[in-house]
C-alpha cells in the first residue's frame, strides 16, 4: 500500500495480489506519461476494464461475503422471487415466445435463480458478459440445470443484431460505466483528470471537452440554483451510446434497470458537492479510487433522469420508476416470508427482507426503472408508488 493511503486503514494485500495492482499501476503510469493528463473515465476504464489487469478482467473480483462487496442477488433468492414474478407477468403481456437478456451476469446466481422461479421461462436467455473469467464462472454454475433449459442459455460478447421480443435485465451494470469528474470554478467548469505526478497518481484541472462541457450545461438547465463554486461531481457522458447499443435489438418489450441512484435535482444537490464516487475494497467503502487500482471496485450513483433522457434518444419510452423497496413489496416479498413456518428459515428470510426493503439498507437507495419499446405497460410492481414525476 503506497504512503499517501495509509490513513485509509485498509488490509494490505497478499503480495501476489499487490503485484497485479503495480502491473496495472504500471500501465496507467505509461498511458500518462504517453498522451499527458487522461480523463477520468479513461482511468475507470483501464482500473476497471484492462484486459488480464482491471479489476473485472484479472479474475480476482468476488461477490459475496468472501469478496469486495454483496449485491441484492447474493443475499438471497429473494429478489429474483420477485423479478421472476414480474417477468412472468411481462411475458404473458408479450403473448409469444419470449427471450430474457441479462448484460452483467456476475457470478450467474441471479441467472440461476429467475431460471429456478420463472413459471414461464423464455425460449432463449442471453448473457452479455464481456468478462472471459466471469463468463466461465456463470457456465459452471448453470451447467446443473437440465438439458431442456440449459440448452436455452447462450452467451455474447457483444449485443445481438437479430431483432426479439423480450425483456433486457441490468442489475447493478450501469453503476460500473466509466464516468467522467468535474468541478466548478468561478461559474465555469473545469475537468477532473489524472496525472502522475511525484510517483503516484493524482488528480489535475483541465478544460473540459465538449461532450462534457455540453453535458454540465444540460445538467444546470435542470436544477433551480445552478452548480455553486466548488461543486464537483461526475456524468456519464457514454451513457446514451451505451443504451443505444445494448437495447437496439429489442423489437417489442420491456428494459429494466435496477440500481443505486438519484433523480438529477437530488443527484446534483448541495449536500452531495463532493460527487457519489465510491470504491469497495474487502466489504469497506472508501472514496480514494487510486488506491490499488485494479483490486477496488470503482462506482458511482446513477442519475436516472440521464437513463431517462437516454432512453428517449434510444427510443425507449419511460414507464415506471419505483424505489427497490417498492418494487419488490409490490411484486409478493412479503407473501414469500409468510409462507415460511420453520423459525431458523424464517429468520435468514426476514433478514434479506430488512437489507433489501429497509430506508436505512437497499431500500431507497436503490431504483427499478422501467422502459419500454411498442410495450406501454411496465406492470402491477410500479402500480401503487410510481415515482415517474420525480424525473
Amino acid at each position: 500500500m503506497s504512503r499517501q493511503f495509509r490513513s485509509l486503514d485498509l488490509p494490505e494485500p497478499p503480495a501476489e495480489l499487490a503485484k497485479v495492482s503495480d502491473q496495472l499501476c504500471r500501465k496507467i503510469r505509461e498511458t500518462i506519461q504517453a498522451e499527458g493528463p487522461i480523463s477520468f473515465s479513461r482511468y475507470m476504464d483501464l482500473a476497471l476494464y484492462e484486459p488480464g489487469l482491471g479489476y473485472y478482467r484479472n479474475g480476482l473480483v468476488r461477490f459475496g461475503v468472501e469478496g469486495d462487496f454483496v449485491t441484492a442477488v447474493e443475499l438471497g433468492d429473494l429478489f429474483a422471487r420477485c423479478l421472476a414474478r414480474h417477468l412472468d407477468e411481462t411475458a404473458g403481456r408479450l403473448d409469444e415466445p419470449w427471450t430474457l437478456m441479462e448484460i452483467g451476469a456476475g457470478s450467474g446466481v441471479l441467472a440461476r435463480d429467475l431460471l429456478t422461479h420463472l413459471q414461464n421461462p423464455p425460449a432463449r436467455y442471453l448473457i452479455l458478459e464481456t468478462s472471459g473469467e466471469l463468463r466461465d464462472r456463470q457456465q459452471q454454475l448453470l451447467k446443473e440445470f437440465p438439458d431442456d433449459l440449459s440448452g436455452r442459455i447462450e452467451w455474447l460478447d457483444c449485443p445481438p443484431t437479430e431483432p426479439f421480443v423480450g425483456v433486457i435485465v441490468a442489475n447493478e451494470v450501469i453503476d460500473a460505466l466509466p464516468v467522467d469528474r468535474f468541478v466548478i470554478r468561478q461559474g465555469r467548469t473545469r475537468e477532473l483528470c489524472v496525472d502522475w505526478r511525484n510517483g503516484a497518481l493524482a488528480w489535475t484541472e483541465t478544460e473540459p471537452g465538449p461532450r462534457l462541457d455540453a453535458a454540465i450545461k444540460r445538467i444546470e438547465q435542470d436544477l433551480p440554483d445552478g452548480l455553486a463554486d466548488g461543486f464537483a461531481s461526475e456524468v456519464c457522458v457514454d451513457l446514451p451510446e451505451w443504451l443505444a447499443s445494448v437495447t437496439g435489438s429489442l423489437d417489442r418489450g420491456q428494459v429494466l434497470l435496477a440500481d443505486y441512484g438519484y433523480p438529477r435535482r437530488e443527484y446534483y444537490m448541495p449536500g452531495r458537492a463532493g460527487g457519489t464516487l465510491v470504491c469497495q475494497y474487502r466489504h469497506r467503502a472508501h472514496f480514494e479510487p487510486f488506491f490499488l487500482p485494479g483490486l477496488c471496485d470503482i462506482s458511482s450513483f446513477v442519475d436516472f433522469t440521464a437513463v431517462a433522457e437516454a432512453a428517449d434518444g434510444a427510443g425507449l419510452s419511460v414507464e415506471g420508476f419505483v424505489s427497490q423497496s417498492w418494487f419488490l413489496l409490490s411484486s409478493g416479498i412479503l407473501r414469500d416470508l409468510e409462507e415460511v413456518d420453520e423459525p431458523v428459515e424464517r429468520s435468514r428470510l426476514a433478514s434479506q427482507v430488512r437489507h433489501l426493503t429497509l430506508p436505512g439498507e437497499m431500500g431507497e437507495k436503490f431504483k427499478v426503472l422501467a422502459l419500454g419499446r411498442e410495450f406501454d405497460q411496465a406492470g402491477s410492481a410500479f402500480a401503487e408508488s410510481d415515482q415517474l414525476h420525480r424525473l
